[in-house]
């Protein structure tokens, strides 16, 4: 990995587009089994809210020192409340519609003895009328921000992602997505996907060996005009897929950095989070790749949703 100046990163500006969550926390003593099933019983003892899902994302940029904005849909509820709040503690620029009609989606854990017991979503689709006014946001916050990040976690704030990329690119900005789902048609256009081995699978389907599958990413990076694919691979690291000035496709891979995995709950988070601020720091595609397997060691060493500092990337 070769020496990037940190500095760099203040001037880097990041817009993320997606699925906002809070993920809530109850923390408790697990003392006994229910009388009235065979479930441990958790006397909760205190609570904890975090940022979830693109809301993560954004964070994580933050965290890095990017200026950063976030475009999403809450609901007129105590969680969307919550939400704005703790994206004001992180100076993140906050552009949240509310739908009436949309309860905020929530992911709660119940944690015991150090370990998840339990978790309940509550989640439901935006209304097409919020969605089409964010569109229009969307086209006026993009000379602000020099790298665009949208995360999909399939749960209906990016139903118009393939009119958001063509204007995104359009403007001049690269535009990299978490994608989700088996339809990578409405990805298309898009600067950089970031899927998990599962994830690829349900797409291009199991690959026999490192050739098959290099086969299998060229073939889907040109059928999309993609400018590169980053296949996280867990305990086997990351590979990035990308094209050369002659469109020929080239193969970097980076193992894994994690000195201990506690908990993978928005690694994939941190690692787009960081590609895009150093991208938006002016750093090169691989390098930007080195640093976000790096982050993504030290963030899977943590508990729950976290983040990574400037100090621990660059330690």
């Amino acid at each position: 990995m070769t020496i990037f100046d940190r500095a760099r990163i203040a001037g880097a500006r990041v817009l993320v587009v997606g699925d906002v969550m809070l993920d809530r926390y109850w923390f408790g003593d697990v003392e006994r089994i229910s009388p009235e099933a065979p479930v441990p019983v958790v006397r909760v003892v205190r609570q904890e809210d975090r940022l979830g899902g693109a809301a993560n994302v954004a964070k994580n940029a933050a965290a890095l020192g990017a200026e950063v904005g976030l475009l999403s849909v809450v609901g007129h509820d105590e969680p969307g409340e919550r939400v704005a709040a703790l994206l004001a503690e992180t100076g993140i620029a906050s552009h949240l519609h509310r739908d009436e009609s949309l309860p905020t989606t929530i992911k709660l854990r119940v944690i015991g003895r150090q370990q998840q017991l339990l978790r309940v979503d509550f989640e439901d689709a935006p209304s097409r009328e919020v969605l089409a006014d964010k569109l229009d946001q969307f086209d006026e916050l993009l000379g602000r921000y020099d790298v665009v990040v949208m995360s999909d976690y399939g749960k209906g704030g990016l139903t118009h992602i393939g009119r958001m990329i063509v204007a995104a690119r359009a403007a001049g900005r690269r535009v990299l997505v978490d994608p989700k789902g088996e339809d990578y048609a409405r990805y298309a256009g898009a600067s950089l996907l970031t899927p998990n081995r599962s994830e690829l699978r349900d797409v291009v389907g199991r690959w026999t060996d490192e050739a098959d599958l290099e086969a299998r990413a060229a073939t889907l990076v040109r059928s999309l005009d993609l400018e590169a694919l980053l296949l996280t691979r867990a305990e086997e690291g990351m590979t990035l897929f990308d094209r050369d000035p002659a469109g020929a496709l080239r193969r970097h891979h980076v193992p894994a950095q994690a000195r201990e995995v506690f908990d993978v709950t928005g690694a994939g988070d941190t690692v787009i989070a960081t590609l895009a601020t150093l991208l938006a720091a002016g750093a090169p595609l691989t390098e930007s790749v080195d640093f976000a397997n790096r982050a993504g060691g030290i963030v899977v060493g943590k508990f729950g949703t976290s983040v990574v500092t400037a100090d621990e990337l660059f330690a």
